[in-house]
């Protein structure tokens, strides 16, 4: 047991900087991706709410095709894809261009904020549903336009009625980020199969991954908790 332990030393003896390191990038992956993929769906949400029917026809579009597709066959499309329209986009442009390849962290962070996207903006339009007309009708009664009532009456009942959904799809999103190490990302699952490979132990490398990723749920939770419970603060004042 002592020698296990040993193999998550740090330096060039153990394996603890290379899992410490893919730990930082899978969070750090998971945090750029939720606002990218909060804007993107709540602007789809506001497509299919508020807009013609165009707009509604390409966000069922949309969402449609991000929910139906698997997560590791977009990040593939994204960042395989994406580095050939790149490249014939300067093929265009320059005379013999150098090779581009396209970062595996920013085509992790777009696939899986797309992927997000399409299922918060189901939550976000929900959350919509929830605000009633009166409250609309009520603030064009008092002078407010379209852009002031999403501002001052839609966006701050919208958050909340939203944020148990929102704090579901992180959860997801935060494992989810495990599927990047296809594209060669070191995350921490990447980081774990380089140490099984050279170390020839699977057992005990892949349950330190899954302790991590169980902190990281644990520390989630209690985070996603004291924010819920901030964004409920107003409710409990008038109900006292």
């Amino acid at each position: 047991m002592e020698s296990l332990i040993q193999l998550l030393a740090w330096g060039p003896n153990g394996w603890g900087d290379e899992i410490a390191a893919g730990t930082a990038i899978t969070v750090a992956l998971g945090i750029a991706t939720l606002p990218f993929g909060l804007l993107l769906g709540f602007l789809i949400a506001l497509a299919k709410h508020s807009g013609g029917p165009v707009a509604r026809l390409l966000g069922n579009l949309y969402t449609t095709v991000f929910r139906g597709l698997p997560e590791l066959l977009t990040l593939l499309i994204i960042y395989y894809g994406g580095q050939r329209l790149i490249q014939e986009v300067q093929a265009l442009l320059v005379e013999d261009p150098e090779p581009i390849e396209v970062n595996a962290f920013v085509a992790g962070m777009v696939a899986l904020g797309m992927v997000f996207s399409a299922y918060s903006s189901e939550v976000f339009l929900g959350a919509f549903k929830g605000i009633t007309i009166g409250q609309i009708e009520a603030s064009r009664a008092l002078g407010l336009n379209r852009l002031l009532t999403l501002r001052l009456v839609v966006l701050p009942q919208l958050w909340r009625f939203a944020l148990p959904g929102i704090s579901n799809l992180w959860l997801i999103l935060l494992k989810e980020t495990s599927l990047v190490s296809v594209i060669a990302l070191p995350d921490l699952l990447r980081s774990t199969f380089i140490a099984v490979g050279v170390t020839k132990e699977p057992f005990f490398f892949f349950l330190v991954a899954c302790l991590i990723y169980l902190v990281l749920a644990m520390v989630s939770s209690i985070g996603i908790g004291w924010i819920e419970r901030w964004a409920n603060r107003g409710e409990r004042r008038a109900g006292a």
